[in-house]
């Protein structure tokens, strides 16, 4: 995809004349502001872009976006991104889904577009509950969470979405919380500008059937403590003070004080993003309150082949060695029969 640096946007470039139907304070308003921020710091012509959605509240996207777009059916959007990305490998396309969406009935399309490593952006809304649809649970839902199709509490064990994404040979995987617009910018650039399926999970809020899910650990309160941005090469410190970190002992992340117990900031582990191994990363991305902090930013960031370059690469050799060159080759080859 051609970038070219000297192109200038500004958010409003991307916004459309539709109006923004999500109800007020719905964490997608903020979501939306950070994808428009981001495509006007990419130096990407307009007309490259295109988003794809299922269905669901946050499948409303594109209608707000001054692109192009294709409002898709439930769960099948990874699959027409797919598409859309083989058959032109010069757009930039981006996927647009739900916890719901995606994970349900989308779960097949969604593991195999990352198995694949398709150069498509995929953006997956985490309110843990089907909110178009009006509070069904979800594959993300806490066990035990009472909602309408789950009067007495889910009994099933929820999807983690960063197990999910590195399980499947999942190359990007990244975390935010809808309501941080620079973060969520931040990533949303390093994802664009990442060779292969990145899989974004935002934090998001559902303010009428799943209000405050996430405030245990993104409350303005609490985040310092309960959560910890990750950068590649940079220690893995959080808290108000700075003085809180992550070492690993043994086979287990720890959490530790500097100053506490002989521990010194050198002794905090560095985040490597790019080690091809995801083991760290695998632990990273299912750390969960209160044992730990939940994992923000960039997890997991590794170069492989993309599934349109190695498609790309096979046509052409399969032509350059077939004996078939036009279509009368093709209607006469092999073994042919004459109707008289």
């Amino acid at each position: 995809m051609e970038d070219k640096s000297d192109l200038k946007y500004s958010p409003k470039d991307f916004k459309s004349d539709q109006e923004v139907r999500w109800c007020p304070g719905c964490g997608n308003h903020a979501i939306l502001a950070s994808i428009q921020k981001a495509l006007s710091e990419l130096g990407v012509p307009k007309e490259k872009y295109v988003f794809v959605s299922g269905i669901g509240c946050s499948s409303r996207l594109p209608y707000y976006m001054n692109t192009y777009g294709f409002h898709g059916i439930h769960g099948r959007a990874a699959a027409i991104a797919t598409g859309v990305k083989t058959v032109n490998p010069d757009l930039s396309v981006w996927v647009i889904t739900g916890d719901g969406d995606s994970l349900a009935i989308g779960g097949n399309h969604f593991i195999h577009a990352i198995r694949r490593n398709i150069d498509i952006n995929i953006i997956l809304f985490n309110n843990e509950i089907y909110g178009l649809t009006k509070g069904q649970y979800s594959p993300t839902s806490n066990k035990g969470l009472v909602t309408k199709t789950s009067p007495f509490g889910t009994v099933e064990e929820p999807f983690s979405v960063g197990e999910l994404v590195i399980g499947a040979k999942g190359k990007f995987f990244a975390r935010t919380v809808d309501n941080n617009i620079n973060l969520t910018t931040e990533i949303l650039v390093e994802a664009a500008r990442h060779k292969g399926t990145s899989v974004v999970e935002v934090l998001q809020n559902c303010v009428i059937f799943n209000d405050g899910i996430h405030d245990v650990v993104a409350g303005k309160d609490v985040r310092d403590d309960r959560t910890i941005i990750l950068r590649h090469g940079e220690p893995m410190l959080f808290g108000k003070d700075r003085k809180s970190g992550l070492i690993l002992e043994g086979l287990k992340l720890k959490v530790v004080r500097i100053g506490e117990k002989g521990i010194k900031e050198k002794d905090i582990l560095v985040h490597n993003a790019h080690e091809p191994n995801p083991g760290i990363h695998y632990f990273l991305a299912n750390m969960r309150y209160p044992e730990y902090p939940v994992a923000l930013g960039v997890i997991r960031s590794v170069e492989g082949e993309t599934y349109e370059a190695a498609v790309a690469e096979q046509i052409k050799r399969v032509k350059e060695k077939s004996e078939i060159k036009c279509v009368d080759d093709l209607l006469e080859s092999g073994t042919v029969f004459v109707v008289e």
